[in-house]
């Protein structure tokens, strides 16, 4: 989530659509409580010293968009980022909220001293890590400096609960030895400890800084580029008038426009608040109850985080954990996420039966055509990095084309522009006469988009009165930069627990205890797995659950069999419930403070519509057959295989979602709703009954093949039952 320059949130610029209505004062600072639960209380600052930090914030963007297109070397790119991250912490995030507002003396030292270890860092060179193991006085005195100063501005940022576990694997690094097994180990000495975890690429400078320094900020500056250009207002507009602007429809608005503005967003609170000061008027009118409604806009959220084409930053985490492209995350996610929505769907089109909504017109007729017609080049977003991808780009690349492609196309209406017509014509003007004299590459048309982009950044923060335009861009370069310190301090202080798991050989053991205890059963290592990544979730945000759990737990499934693709989506799909998971439930209760209903029966209402959620990562990990769903063929099986199973376990969702809403045309008699849950769980977890049920009881397996046909006996007994409850439903309705 992008955010202004006062802190406030960017979801403020949906008040502008003519649908929204004003949020009562006291929700509306809930509202921003909840969302600074997730992206930390940013210091309001004006004057010389808001300008210097705006200046700051805009020149740290600059300095990652060029490290897209040019080379920075890892061992430079990765501490400036983590200088530039703690720099910027420490001074726009306050020691305890009651500083708000103002920079003290020692925020200043401690901001100052960032920058100070990270140069030591630096003046080392390319072969500081070849003295890891022995690091001289000085390197261990400045690491233990650099680490307190990292969990000290990741406190500020997110709060003590991550720093308090680094700390805990710090401690188990260094006294290990003195435990029993299972968890015992050598035991390092601290400037052996500190030295692995500052001076190598395998800690705190590791894979986690490296997705954070190269991707997750250029994501975020992507999606603050989309939101001051206005895309997100468009997305919400667009969604209302594409569905029909009926008060019956409203539902069905959410669900399109949850989809439109969390694929660019990848904010779960930012979405659902987003939408939800626009939606909720025309939800209550709809005959939403006010707990249904927010359950309803923070599933929609929830979906931000799960939607290509940015999904949320864990994403990025898993394609560098996996060594794979992420153009195969959007991939895997794409299934996934079209089942999660036909969840939200289908509970919607029972929600329109149940109310009865009227089809009074709450959007004028005609809109549609005119936002098309004025705002068609918003949809880019959609679909330009995914079509970067395709075309060979690598990530970095495809997003930062995807960023200038987003700039120079706001330039077509005056409402909307980041950089004047002029810019964008000249820009094109000197690319072509690059190209006429024989300078046609790559690099030199990167850098001459570059250029064109800081001097009118520059303008727009030097120039405000003059550049109206320009001061939009450099606004969301600043907010590109803000939007991430959070993030990439939890990246970063994650990297000290990945050091230590590294380190230790922790991951092994842990994965060897929950097999232990699930004595060898994939089911049961499945369930505790999930309940490990649920109960980490609860007190980080999704990022931070991911990475913890990505390297204890996510060997315990490899280990049993499982791809480790599918484990690791598992895992990602498991954190991203925190999102709605008290006491962290951060977008059910940030809906609530907008529907005025009680948080956590709006949390249980989110439950219902994010079914899918909890639901389907059981599938493509305990079922041999259920990596199908990420785009992944079965074993001996063909593309046939993969279109079966994601049909099957479709018809499986809706039937739970009839079970779940107790209504399919009418209310279900108690029978129908039998019939309807046991179709769903045959379709969606057959494997489950199989374990739990069927095979103790006969010895027969409902998951083997039907003689002769590729088809498990599952599959017709549950669309069989599912069919009989739909018969007997509209024999009653005839």
């Amino acid at each position: 989530m992008t955010r202004t320059s006062d802190g406030a949130s960017a979801a403020g610029e949906a008040e502008n659509t003519p649908a929204a209505v004003e949020t009562p004062e006291p929700d509306r600072k809930i509202i921003e409580h909840y969302i600074e639960e997730e992206e930390g209380a940013l210091n309001r600052l004006g004057g010389l010293v808001g300008k210097a930090i705006t200046t700051i914030a805009v020149g740290v963007s600059l300095f990652h968009i060029y490290a897209a297109y040019d080379i920075v070397p890892a061992y430079v790119l990765r501490p400036v980022h983590v200088a530039c991250v703690l720099f910027l912490v420490f001074l726009l995030f306050p020691a305890v909220p009651s500083l708000r507002d103002r920079i003290r003396w020692w925020d200043w030292l401690l901001a100052f001293a960032s920058l100070g270890v990270i140069v030591y860092v630096l003046m080392q060179g390319e072969e500081f890590g070849d003295r890891a193991i022995m690091p001289e006085p000085m390197d261990a005195v400045v690491g233990i400096i650099f680490i307190v100063l990292l969990l000290e501005a990741t406190r500020r940022a997110t709060g003590f609960i991550m720093p308090a576990l680094a700390i805990v694997f710090i401690l188990y690094a260094l006294f290990g030895n003195h435990l029993g097994e299972p968890w015992t180990h050598r035991g390092y000495p601290l400037d052996r400890l500190v030295g692995h975890l500052y001076m190598t690429l395998e800690g705190i400078f590791g894979t986690t800084v490296d997705v954070s320094s190269s991707l997750i900020i250029l994501f975020t500056i992507f999606g603050a580029v989309l939101q001051v250009s206005g895309a997100g207002k468009f997305f919400i507009d667009f969604s209302f008038a594409a569905m029909g602007g009926k008060r019956n429809s409203a539902g069905r608005a959410v669900v399109l426009s949850s989809f439109l503005l969390g694929g660019p967003s990848g904010s779960g609170v930012a979405t659902t608040v987003t939408i939800g000061t626009v939606a909720y008027p025309l939800l209550a009118k709809a005959g939403y109850e006010k707990n249904a409604a927010g359950g309803l806009l923070a599933a929609g959220g929830l979906g931000a985080i799960i939607s290509p084409p940015v999904l949320g930053a864990a994403a990025f985490l898993i394609a560098e954990f996996l060594k794979i492209s992420y153009f195969d995350v959007i991939l895997m996610a794409t299934i996934p996420t079209l089942l999660y929505y036909l969840a939200i769907w289908t509970m919607v089109e029972v929600d329109a039966r149940k109310t009865g909504g009227t089809s009074d017109l709450m959007v004028e007729k005609g809109t549609l055509w005119r936002l098309l017609a004025g705002y068609w080049y918003h949809f880019g977003s959609l679909v330009s990095i995914i079509a970067f991808l395709v075309l060979g780009f690598s990530p970095v690349l495809a997003v930062f084309w995807a960023t200038m492609l987003a700039i120079g196309s706001s330039a077509i209406r005056p409402d909307t522009a980041l950089v004047p017509r002029v810019v964008v014509g000249a820009t094109i003007a000197v690319a072509a006469v690059l190209s006429a004299i024989g300078f046609a590459d790559g690099n030199a048309y990167s850098l001459t988009v570059f250029i064109a982009l800081a001097l009118t950044a520059a303008a727009g923060l030097f120039l405000p009165q003059i550049a109206p335009v320009a001061a939009r861009l450099a606004q969301a370069l600043h907010d590109g930069t803000t939007g991430v310190l959070s993030v990439a301090s939890i990246c970063a202080t994650a990297g000290i627990i990945v050091g230590v798991v590294t380190l230790t050989g922790l991951a092994q053991r842990f994965a060897d205890i929950i097999i232990g205890y699930a004595q060898g059963s994939l089911l049961l290592t499945t369930i505790f797995t999930a309940a490990i990544v649920w109960i980490v979730g609860l007190a980080v945000p999704v990022t931070a659950s991911y990475i913890m759990c990505a390297v204890i737990a996510a060997p315990a499934l490899i280990k049993l069999g499982v791809p480790d693709f599918a484990a690791h989506m598992f895992i990602f799909y498991y954190a991203v419930l925190s999102e709605v998971s008290p006491p962290t439930a951060l977008s059910p209760f940030a809906a609530a403070a907008i529907t005025g209903g009680n948080p956590y029966i709006t949390t249980l209402q989110s439950w219902k519509y994010t079914m899918p959620a909890f639901l389907v990562p059981f599938v493509f990990v305990v079922d041999p057959h259920g990596v199908g769903l990420l785009l992944h063929m079965p074993e001996g099986r063909s593309w046939v295989d993969v279109v079966e199973i994601t049909l099957v376990v479709a018809a499986g969702i809706v039937a739970l979602a009839f079970a779940l809403q107790r209504w399919m045309v009418k209310r279900n008699t108690l029978l129908e709703t039998a019939l309807f849950w046991a179709a769903g769980l045959l379709l969606v977890f057959p494997v489950v009954l199989d374990a739990a049920i069927f095979t103790p009881l006969t010895g027969l397996q409902l998951t083997s093949d039907i003689p002769g046909f590729h088809v498990a006996w599952s599959v017709p007994f549950g669309l069989a039952f599912g069919a009989l409850a739909v018969v007997l439903q509209r024999l009653r309705t005839a």
